[in-house]
């Protein structure tokens, strides 16, 4: 857990922390028994921009003008707290090529659109994965003293690794049940324009240059630019829907190269996102808590 707390006047921007982050990454040596920051960001006093929350909602496929927040857009509030735990000096993660393999989400109530809240976001530690090494970060959101929305993500990092015998700690215990779920029905097929990424990117301040353009893709190695992961969660959540209080467990599991066919598919709270070729881009599933 996090030891002391940074309060926070203001939401840091994000494009100095994207660019400091990109200076610092090669001399970042990773390891799952490295040190990392202790240190509890929070930002009290958090009012939602109506107008780049009605962006998000377009992009993404939600209702516009509804008054609660879509499940997936506080962790858009809480991205630039937790960037700027991942591009410090004590991070020990290189930020760029550093990939979202999972979230969970519990939200506990439905949240207004023109509350107040207050976020805080902590590095809760490091695990051996078998392709790297593995952060989880936490972010929880508070009304009036309450936590009224959690979550967690994982982000690795690829690396060497010595101990191969530590693969079995890679993933959730629940993604082996997955593998073997027979395929969820489809439910429609979507388009996915070029400018997937740029849009998102627009709304979400989420400016990582293998979604913008091919070219900058091709620098880290993508043929062309891909989708944001939580671009593709949202868009899933946007067509299952979800309850005011939910559980919501996604993993990404391959990229979505732009422009793309994808299929939705659906069934039993379970939900999926698939390739032409039947390739598994996301997995998750929603129930309500």
């Amino acid at each position: 857990m996090a030891d002391a707390a940074l309060v926070l006047t203001g939401s840091p921007s994000l494009a100095p922390l994207l660019a400091r982050g990109a200076l610092l990454s090669p001399f970042k040596r990773p390891a799952p028994d490295a040190e990392f920051p202790r240190t509890r960001l929070v930002l009290p006093g958090l009012r939602v921009d109506l107008a780049r929350l009605a962006a998000y909602e377009r992009v993404c496929g939600f209702p516009t003008g509804d008054d609660a927040l879509p499940p997936t857009y506080p962790h858009v509030l809480g991205f630039p707290l937790a960037m700027r735990l991942m591009s410090g000096r004590d991070f020990p993660l290189p930020l760029l090529g550093l990939v979202h393999t999972s979230i969970t989400i519990t939200r506990h109530q439905a949240m207004p659109a023109t509350g107040a809240y207050e976020l805080t976001v902590f590095v809760a530690g490091l695990a051996p994965h078998r392709r790297g090494t593995q952060a989880t970060v936490v972010t929880e959101v508070r009304e009036g003293g309450d936590v009224v929305w959690e979550s967690r993500s994982t982000y690795l990092a690829r690396h060497r690794t010595r101990r191969p015998a530590e693969a079995s700690r890679e993933e959730p215990a629940e993604a082996p049940r997955e593998e073997v779920r027979k395929p969820l029905p489809a439910v429609a097929e979507w388009r996915l324009a070029e400018d997937v990424g740029r849009r998102y990117a627009g709304a979400s301040g989420d400016r990582n240059p293998i979604h913008l353009h091919p070219l900058t893709a091709r620098l880290f190695g993508f043929p062309r630019a891909i989708a944001h992961g939580m671009w593709t969660v949202a868009r899933c959540l946007a067509a299952h829907g979800t309850p005011d209080s939910c559980h919501v467990r996604a993993q990404f599991r391959a990229p979505v190269l732009l422009p793309a066919t994808v299929t939705y598919a659906a069934g039993n709270g379970r939900f999926e996102l698939r390739g032409g070729d039947d390739r598994i881009h996301v997995t998750g599933d929603v129930y309500p808590t």
